[in-house]
């Protein structure tokens, strides 16, 4: 085996490092650690080389800044067989079974039924609700447009899902919970959702090759994070454009920085920013922040300066950040000198925008429904990601699933209260 001389440039706190340092740990590749928050010595060779954050890591001299997973495996000459014969080499046997051959095509005899229950989306909530319903003899099916492409299914592992006690990749274990369902007489099916009516007792589901229909729905669709970036942003990752003040905030003593976001993380890592900065500049895109920030715990900070509907449109410089430029509230062009650029601009957002009106959602696409799952339409339901949940995990994803599918079972069944699933 190749060995590597492999330095981490950390700080304490820095949730980017511990995923830098878990992955080679994972990957079996040792290292240096230079924790510049508490050695000047490390911070001033940041600061030399003009890197205004951590993560960095060098190997073999080269330089990778924040968490690149793929950059890293890459420098160190890794492959996914590699990491594959390291997972193959510590996973008990199980089933092998994947996604291509647990969904199949729409057939005629798809588009002729009319199921009890069908789920719009087969990550951990849409496969987990099929494993209830099934099993609770309801005619189940499962829609799906990518099985390989969701959030779950593209975490490289997972370690901490109850009662799996080796590690495993997130296609392994949506497998498990597909194959799991398939068992007890699910169906599934690769299609693309165009649009939906809810206006009657049996659902409409339009896909390219007809219209499923249905008793019961529950939308389980889940989210992503929006895949376009400000020009500039990647170009400057770790040498003035940063996402944690808890890392990079001691690089910025006595500079100048522009907070870029409408939440509640914003609003506190300007706050942490301005016990640094000369002056941290707010950036709200919009008129009003979200949920329950609150913008009065800055507006008495005489360094912290809140700008609102105030959009981000490009980030320059030469070797490090030196200008923003700036669409301001009358949509005029500025152009601003920063040293730094902190962004927080919304993570996920739920792929829902295809329901149109058939259902009751927030501002940002989530779903609104109730303590069973239930949305403002009798017989559909919502879960997992699709809602806006206390946090994103795929265990709570799996729950949403569990409640939908009892109180799907409850609506076909007319029943006057959910019946539990005890063995």
């Amino acid at each position: 085996m190749t060995v590597h001389e492999v330095i981490v440039y950390s700080s304490t706190g820095c949730p980017h490092c511990e995923k830098v340092k878990g992955a080679l740990k994972e990957w079996g590749i040792e290292y240096e650690e230079r924790n510049a928050s508490i050695h000047k010595q490390y911070f001033d060779e940041l600061r030399e080389r003009k890197i205004m954050g951590t993560p960095a890591t060098l190997i073999n001299g080269k330089l990778v800044l924040g968490f690149q997973e793929k950059k890293l495996k890459k420098l160190l000459g890794i492959t996914e067989d590699q990491l594959q014969a390291q997972v193959t080499a510590t996973t008990p046997p199980a089933e092998n079974v994947d996604s291509d051959s647990v969904f199949k095509s729409v057939t005629s005899e798809v588009l002729d039924e009319i199921y009890d229950f069908v789920t719009i989306g087969g990550g951990p909530a849409g496969a987990s609700a099929a494993v209830y319903a099934a099993r609770g003899k309801l005619k189940t099916l499962v829609i799906d447009k990518a099985p390989k492409a969701g959030t779950l299914a593209i975490t490289h592992k997972i370690a901490n899902y109850p009662g799996v006690r080796e590690k495993v990749t997130g296609l392994e274990l949506l497998n498990r919970m597909q194959a799991q369902a398939k068992d007890f007489g699910a169906q599934f099916v690769r299609t693309t959702v165009l649009s939906v009516d809810f206006s009657d007792d049996i659902k409409k589901i339009n896909v390219a090759e007809g219209t499923i229909k249905a008793k019961s729905v529950f939308i389980a669709v889940g989210a992503k994070a929006p895949s376009s970036k400000i020009a500039g942003e990647e170009e400057f990752t770790g040498r003035g454009v940063s996402y944690c003040s808890t890392c990079d905030g001691a690089f910025y003593q006595d500079r100048v920085v522009t907070v870029i976001g409408d939440n509640e993380e914003a609003i506190h890592e300007a706050e942490v920013l301005s016990k640094f900065c000369k002056t941290v500049k707010l950036l709200v895109p919009v008129a009003q922040v979200k949920g329950d920030a609150d913008l009065s715990v800055l507006e008495n900070k005489p360094n912290i300066e809140i700008y609102k509907r105030y959009r981000l449109k490009e980030i320059k410089g030469s070797d490090s950040v030196e200008k923003v430029i700036i669409m301001d509230d009358q949509k005029a062009e500025q152009t601003w000198d920063v040293d730094g650029v902190f962004l927080y601009l919304g993570g996920m957002k739920p792929g829902t925008d295809f329901l149109g009106d058939a259902v009751n959602r927030d501002e940002e696409g989530y779903i609104i429904v109730d303590d069973l799952l239930r949305t403002n339409v009798e017989g559909v339901f919502a879960g997992g990601d699709a809602r806006r949940t206390p946090i994103k995990q795929a265990v709570i994803s799996a729950a949403d699933g569990a409640i939908a599918a009892l109180s799907a079972e409850q609506h076909v069944n007319k029943r006057s209260k959910l019946r539990p699933q005890y063995s």
